[in-house]
């Protein structure tokens, strides 16, 4: 299997199933987040980091766009408020928006993929924000389709704690 195939199938089953799951959800759930602990997002916060969480870093990614510490220096940014608490982090106002923006991130996803040549994905490299390490491109590719994946499962568990009808078969489209 080839970077490509791998990237395109990640992708397809990582929206395919996140967007089963917000379709358990309604507009009046937007609000609701875990009781104990401190720093969750709301539901609505969650759905909208799920709707940037893939396609928009993985473009960066393909477009050399991926910001670097000298940039956080640059622009006086903290790491703090290039990843801010829950409280502060943006919501969506309503599941219909939140699908429509997934729906978009997915493209971006498949568009910054057909960018690249298998060739590209497999050789030239890419540096994180979080990672200096150059790694190969299809590699970061890959890492914001698990990026996805971690908070399609964070939105199961907010499901189940709701007392959705979910359960292993939902997570994984059985």
């Amino acid at each position: 299997m080839n970077w490509t195939t791998l990237l395109h199938r990640e992708i397809e089953e990582a929206y395919k199933l996140s967007d089963a799951l917000i379709t358990l959800l309604d507009d009046t759930e937007l609000q609701w987040k875990p009781s104990s602990g401190t720093n969750w997002m709301t539901v609505g916060q969650l759905l909208m980091h799920m709707s940037t969480a893939c396609g928009v870093p993985m473009k960066d990614f393909v477009t050399g766009d991926t910001g670097s510490p000298e940039d956080l220096s640059a622009n006086q940014l903290t790491l703090e408020e290039m990843l801010p608490s829950a409280e502060k982090m943006p919501s969506v106002e309503s599941i219909d928006e939140a699908r429509r923006l997934l729906r978009e991130d997915r493209c971006m996803a498949v568009e910054a993929v057909n960018m690249c040549s298998e060739n590209e994905l497999d050789e030239k490299t890419a540096k994180a924000l979080w990672d200096p390490v150059p790694l190969p491109l299809g590699y970061r590719l890959l890492q914001m389709t698990g990026h996805l994946n971690q908070h399609k499962t964070q939105l199961y568990y907010y499901l189940k704690l709701m007392g959705k009808p979910v359960d292993t078969r939902t997570l994984y489209g059985i």
